[in-house]
């Protein structure tokens, strides 16, 4: 209980929360979607947006977040040509990133950068600035949410009824596909670059085994995802490892009880 006493605990606590409200929306429709490879390869290209960061002395995160924007509309874009196949078009992304990253990371000045907090996080270092930024992008994702509701679940379950209806269904994926990049980034300091597509899919695999409602998925998603948080952050700070991986391995230590759960019920 001392833990509550510390402000940066405070922080991570907040951002957990935060983070799980986030993730929760999108990583439902990203699991409806079956987006979980698009997602993977947004999530890595953005290594070379935290390389050129850090080669041209600006804020990582910040141009991570452009790099990720960019990649994100570049894969819808190539996977919807006939002439690219999408797996295709996300190798391509996923490649040139990391390979861009790496290089821009050898070319800086100076010694070289410490990666571990870009691959794996670190909940406890995350700062005012994070949280404020999670906490813009909530609130948008949620009045998004809230207004198209509707139309997403038309678009994450049949693209082709959506569009007989005469919705936006291209401007929506690509709004959609931005919401991912700025979600993925908004995390990217908790559980890096390595792991943060499990924080978009484990929580709402989780909930699928209890439901197949959109809305109660996110709703579940968030709630478990809020656990998995906590229950990382205790494993973190007591066993002194990554806050990434030990905030991944709880929520997969999740899904396997609940797994097993249902399976005995069953």
């Amino acid at each position: 209980m001392d833990l509550l006493h510390y402000t940066f605990f405070h922080h991570a606590l907040l951002g957990s929360l935060l983070a799980s409200i986030v993730c929760g929306m999108v990583g439902t429709y990203i699991v409806t979607r079956r987006l979980v490879f698009i997602s993977g390869g947004i999530t890595h290209a953005s290594f070379g947006g935290i390389g050129l960061g850090l080669y041209a002395g600006i804020s990582p995160i910040l141009s991570a977040a452009l790099f990720s924007v960019l990649s994100a509309f570049g894969i819808e874009w190539l996977s919807k040509r006939r002439d690219m196949r999408e797996d295709s078009a996300i190798a391509v992304f996923w490649t040139f990133g990391m390979a861009l990253g790496i290089i821009f990371t050898f070319l800086s000045a100076g010694f070289a950068p410490d990666l571990s907090a870009f691959l794996f996080g670190n909940i406890l270092t995350i700062t005012r600035t994070d949280i404020g930024m999670l906490l813009l992008l909530a609130v948008i994702l949620s009045v998004f949410f809230a207004c198209f509701l509707k139309t997403i679940l038309y678009i994450a379950f049949d693209r082709e009824f959506a569009r007989s209806r005469g919705l936006p269904v291209t401007f929506l994926e690509y709004v959609m596909m931005l919401f991912i990049a700025l979600t993925i980034m908004a995390c990217l300091r908790m559980v890096g670059i390595v792991l943060v597509i499990s924080l978009l899919t484990v929580p709402q695999m989780t909930a699928n085994l209890f439901t197949y409602s959109f809305k109660k998925i996110i709703w579940l998603s968030i709630g478990i995802g809020y656990i998995g948080c906590l229950g990382g952050l205790f494993i973190s700070y007591y066993l002194n490892v990554p806050s990434g991986a030990s905030i991944i391995f709880f929520s997969i230590l999740i899904y396997g009880v609940c797994k097993l759960i249902k399976t005995l019920a069953g």
